[in-house]
């Protein structure tokens, strides 16, 4: 028998992830991040069993060259920046890592579109309910739109239009408001990359969506699940690509407020620079070789 490949998407990694007999062990580990790496070592697997990859990420929200991820950044950026004043700071840092401002960044709309992900099951959908009732106010005057994510399940996406149609937001499905959905997984994803493409701000607790930070889009971090969700948003803070939620209640206060001072724009950007998101095409070598 040949070597098991195990594929880590998390930010930290736990105990029993490894075997006891680690030297014995046929795993080889895919590291996403340095401190897994290091994770890994501590717990006594051997260095030539552990690959250093990056998050593996969609190669429609990368393209060649990262193409797509820059062309969506530069957008990202410039929504998320409604007073000027990151650019003012970092507009030289800017160039130097995606290349050449363009001359004319195409948006469609002026708004900030935050996507709300519904972990497992539908998790915390009475959290998206409440982030949804806060914001209707900027929904409806064009300032915030929201991608709401049901994923594969009929019941969470009858639970948003329930409360988009109690909330009197009904007229802004499809411009101000849209459900991530699909019957199948594989339809699922797909829906799920595009919609990525629109989003300016990802609202989620800190699974393994967290990793989603490496392509530019800043993380609100709802609380978290288990202990490796505590570790993931550790690591988010640390490198600077997530903010914990403040009160869900006053949602269409405070995000404002993040949005004046250039905060969100800044995690943006942080999460570009920090997070490694090589990993699609390194797991493809080291497994396929």
């Amino acid at each position: 028998p040949g070597k098991i490949f195990c594929v880590v998407t998390d930010a930290d990694i736990s105990r029993a992830w490894a075997p006891m007999d680690t030297r014995g062990s046929r795993i080889h580990y895919l590291a996403p991040t340095q401190r897994v790496v290091e994770r890994l070592r501590l717990y006594g697997v051997p260095k030539e069993n552990i690959t250093l990859t990056g998050f593996p990420l969609p190669k429609e929200n990368i393209g060649e060259k990262e193409k797509i991820l820059k062309q969506d950044l530069w957008r990202r950026l410039r929504v998320l920046d409604p007073t000027g004043v990151f650019h003012k700071n970092y507009g030289d840092t800017l160039e130097q890592f995606l290349g050449k401002k363009p001359k004319c960044i195409y948006c469609k709309d002026q708004r900030v579109w935050v996507m709300f992900a519904i972990g497992g099951a539908g998790a915390q959908r009475n959290l998206a309910a409440k982030v949804l009732k806060s914001l209707s106010v900027h929904i409806k005057t064009g300032k915030i739109g929201m991608h709401l994510v049901a994923g594969i399940h009929n019941d969470v996406e009858q639970f948003f239009k329930k409360h988009i149609k109690k909330l009197g937001l009904a007229n802004f499905m499809g411009k101000g408001i849209k459900i991530v959905s699909a019957q199948t997984k594989d339809e699922y994803f797909h829906e799920f990359n595009m919609a990525l493409r629109e989003t300016d701000v990802l609202w989620t607790k800190p699974s393994e969506l967290s990793f989603y930070s490496a392509l530019g889009v800043p993380i609100i971090i709802a609380p978290p699940i288990g202990s490796q969700e505590f570790f993931n948003k550790y690591w988010l803070e640390v490198i600077g690509a997530g903010v914990a939620q403040e009160n869900p209640k006053y949602t269409h206060e405070w995000i404002m407020d993040y949005l004046d001072n250039g905060w969100i724009a800044e995690s943006a950007l942080q999460g570009y620079l920090e997070a490694p998101r090589g990993g699609v095409e390194n797991i493809r070598n080291v497994v396929f070789k």
